[in-house]
């Protein structure tokens, strides 16, 4: 009986090695794709900047705000893995919850950015002077911020877990693979906001 008891835990462990292994994998490669995607998009920019149609503009003081409140949300959630690993339930969907709410903070302060730029007169399209550095940066923020809204749904989900119990130090692999998910938006955001604020001077 005890023998039997041990292989089925055995079998157990290794059954959730696979799947959180499996989990994983699908994870950064999604994430490869991403990486590949805005390097592509970056790698444009360098290449048209030396067009005759390329304005450089100030980006509004809407999105370095929007950088510090999303890497503000990469240490809630840190803190809510931490306390998931402690047991402390509470504290974790707290924090889950204060993830959430800078993620949404994040999101509005981006189309806040964006009514500014319009009333810098820096459009999508621009007919007028045929600016193309404007459609770049909306094209850039617009297409991090849709995949901002898959990680939001996602801490959302992973919210609505911790609050119901269902992690344990021992089981929370759905809040990882979240954690791990939105720390790379958090660091690819980061490298964009950067680059596009300071790629006049190094290009």
């Amino acid at each position: 009986m005890t023998k039997g008891n041990t292989t089925s835990a055995n079998t157990g462990n290794i059954n959730a090695e696979d799947r959180e292994r499996a989990s994983k994998f699908l994870l950064w490669l999604g994430i490869i794709s991403m990486i590949m995607i805005f390097a592509a998009l970056t790698s444009a920019i360098i290449v048209r900047k030396s067009d005759s149609n390329w304005y450089t503009f100030e980006i509004p003081v809407e999105f370095t705000i929007s950088t510090l409140v999303l890497l503000v949300s990469s240490i809630s959630m840190i803190l809510a893995v931490f306390f998931t690993r402690k047991s402390q339930k509470g504290a974790a969907t707290l924090f889950l919850f204060i993830t959430l709410a800078l993620g949404s903070s994040f999101a509005w302060l981006q189309f806040e950015g964006w009514k500014q730029l319009v009333k810098n007169n820096i459009y999508f399209v621009d007919n007028l002077t045929g600016n193309i550095s404007g459609s770049f940066f909306y094209v850039i923020t617009a297409l991090h911020l849709l995949h901002l809204f898959g990680g939001l749904l996602a801490v959302f989900v992973t919210t609505l877990r911790s609050a119901a119990g269902k992690y344990s130090p021992s089981n929370y692999l759905g809040l990882k693979l979240c954690a791990i998910f939105w720390h790379f938006l958090d660091g690819l955001w980061l490298y964009l906001f950067l680059f596009l604020q300071f790629s006049d001077q190094i290009i």
